[in-house]
């Protein structure tokens, strides 16, 4: 159950947390937890020997913390009716509240878990998805039975980009001594569109001295 303690830089303050603590070594539990840091934040300086829970309290709380900071701390005092913020850096690594009050909710909340599993996603490289593959089989048609299919070939195979991979081949009779150019090729789908290679490589110069048109004949993904 979360524990709630009011005005710490005042003596009232301190008899209130100087009560809490009677019996206790931390503020939750037998050991030290951000509650304890949160409080200890919120008190200005040490209790005095009026309040000797609070100030056994504040000792061990301070033991704890000084070997991560081991410079020699001059000390700083606040005026003011506001209890701000310790200026110290074991006491700047707490966090710090808007008002006096501080509701101790435990180790953490749902909103608290929640937010660090988003920074720990956020940390995390998205995971690269996978591009789909297909197999194409293309046919390839000369002007006549004239056009060197040899080049004609290597026009097609000539062609080159990301996501495109050309495979085997052959010569497959036409009629009236033409024969066309039937050619496999793999394919990224998300790089490579057969028509676009088709009707932007394949059909207009250079290889459109050669290629008088072309046909998909099979398209299967991979």
């Amino acid at each position: 159950m979360a524990v709630t303690f009011s005005d710490l830089h005042t003596e009232e303050g301190l008899k209130s947390l100087d009560q809490y603590l009677s019996g206790k070594t931390y503020i939750s539990g037998d050991q030290l937890t951000k509650d304890d840091i949160k409080v200890y934040a919120a008190v200005v300086e040490k209790p005095g020997d009026s309040f000797p829970n609070a100030a056994k309290w504040y000792h061990v709380v301070s033991s704890h913390l000084a070997p991560s900071f081991p410079g020699n701390a001059q000390g700083v005092r606040f005026s003011g009716k506001a209890a701000p913020a310790e200026a110290a850096p074991a006491k700047a690594a707490a966090t710090a509240e808007d008002d006096d009050d501080l509701d101790l909710f435990g180790d953490e909340t749902e909103e608290d878990k929640k937010a660090a599993e988003e920074r720990e996603a956020a940390k995390k490289p998205a995971k690269k998805k996978e591009s789909g593959k297909s197999s194409v089989l293309l046919d390839v048609k000369p002007w006549d039975d004239e056009t060197d299919m040899k080049k004609l070939e290597e026009a097609v195979r000539g062609v080159e980009m990301p996501g495109l991979l050309w495979g085997a081949s052959k010569l497959v009779p036409v009629g009236y001594g033409i024969k066309k150019l039937q050619i496999m090729m793999t394919i990224v789908d998300d790089l490579v569109s057969v028509d676009s290679l088709i009707e932007e490589h394949l059909t207009v110069e250079p290889c459109n001295e050669y290629i008088q048109s072309c046909d998909i004949v099979a398209f299967n993904k991979i």
